[in-house]
């Protein structure tokens, strides 16, 4: 297969900027079977982020913490979006030999809605290890906008490294001047490195309090959720990270090959994402080690809430018959 389809599509995404096509009939077929799994698992993330946007953006009132997971779950589906249609590109050229050429808007989406997933999944993180360090400072001198605003900053930083990491030095700067775009490279190569720490130093700092220690702190379903989620992004989402920031480091020197792994870090970030939702539907299902049916907002209801399951279980009368309660109310 020639190179020519590559430097005049593909060439847009910066992980595939210097990108041959060796003729392995194995590496052809893999990279078709990635990117067939990915636009699948995309379809599937769309939908489910998208329930829970739509349930916790506009059936239920809003928390610190719910602002939190709006935006990741709008980060998680702005990501599948892009990722849909680039593999669905993909899709339709090699099955069909049709050359559609995809708008660096696409690439663009992709990495500011990475960045801004890490970005929000460590301001989780470090805002829970808050809460349960200095609890009445968090609960009395918090101020009340502080998600919304940190979610604003976070967005805003993303989209303008993801700008700069995919168009200005690609287009702008590469005709004439070499230093400033090394000054860009070292800036969308620090930030994400830096979200990975605080990321990693959060979370190990909040198992320590919840497993370890005289001052243990009770174990709520928002501290599986966000035990969980961090997990499952380590696992799945951040290779992809990982892949880009190698391709910061090494563009210059080698060049990436279709029988990379680029592909597969794809279709792992793409589960990343997609996992979400259903850690949130999971968390929220469970009591006492076993399945409740509940509706979706109860659901998403109970997997941001920071009690522990003891407490639900002594209220659960109160919780399950609102109308019987309101009703002895008012007769008191």
């Amino acid at each position: 297969m020639s190179g020519d389809f590559l430097n005049k599509n593909l060439s847009n995404s910066a992980w595939e900027t210097n990108t041959t096509w060796p003729n392995d009939t194995f590496c052809v077929i893999k990279f078709q079977a990635m990117s067939l799994l990915s636009l699948i698992i995309s379809t599937v993330g769309m939908v489910l982020n998208a329930i829970v946007l739509w349930i916790l953006g506009f059936q239920m009132h809003k928390n610190a913490f719910s602002v939190y997971i709006i935006n990741l779950a709008a980060a998680d589906f702005l990501f599948l979006c892009s990722q849909f249609v680039i593999c669905l590109h993909i899709f339709i050229y090699f099955f069909y030999s049709t050359d559609i050429n995809i708008p660096w808007f696409f690439y663009i989406v992709s990495l500011s809605a990475y960045l801004s997933g890490l970005s929000i999944l460590s301001t989780i993180s470090v805002e829970r290890c808050l809460s349960v360090i200095w609890p009445i400072w968090y609960r009395c001198k918090r101020p009340r906008h502080t998600s919304a605003i940190t979610c604003f900053v976070l967005w805003a930083m993303s989209l303008v490294l993801g700008v700069l990491g995919e168009v200005v030095c690609g287009i702008v700067f590469s005709s004439f001047d070499y230093y400033w775009c090394e000054i860009l490279d070292i800036i969308t190569t620090v930030w994400p490195i830096v979200l990975f720490v605080v990321l990693c130093a959060s979370s190990l700092i909040l198992l320590v309090r919840i497993f370890c220690g005289s001052q243990r702190i009770p174990v709520t379903r928002l501290c599986v959720t966000i035990v969980l989620t961090v997990l499952v992004f380590l696992i799945f989402g951040l290779p992809f990270g990982i892949s880009w920031l190698l391709y910061q480091l090494v563009i210059n020197i080698h060049s990436i090959q279709i029988c990379s792994i680029y592909q597969e870090t794809l279709f792992l970030s793409c589960v990343n994402s997609c996992a979400n939702p259903i850690i949130y539907f999971l968390v929220g299902s469970i009591r006492h080690r076993r399945f409740r049916r509940k509706t979706l907002k109860q659901v998403l209801q109970r997997a941001t809430q920071d009690t522990p399951e003891e407490e639900e279980g002594g209220d659960k009368s109160s919780s399950e018959h609102p109308e019987e309660l309101q009703t002895v109310q008012s007769s008191n």
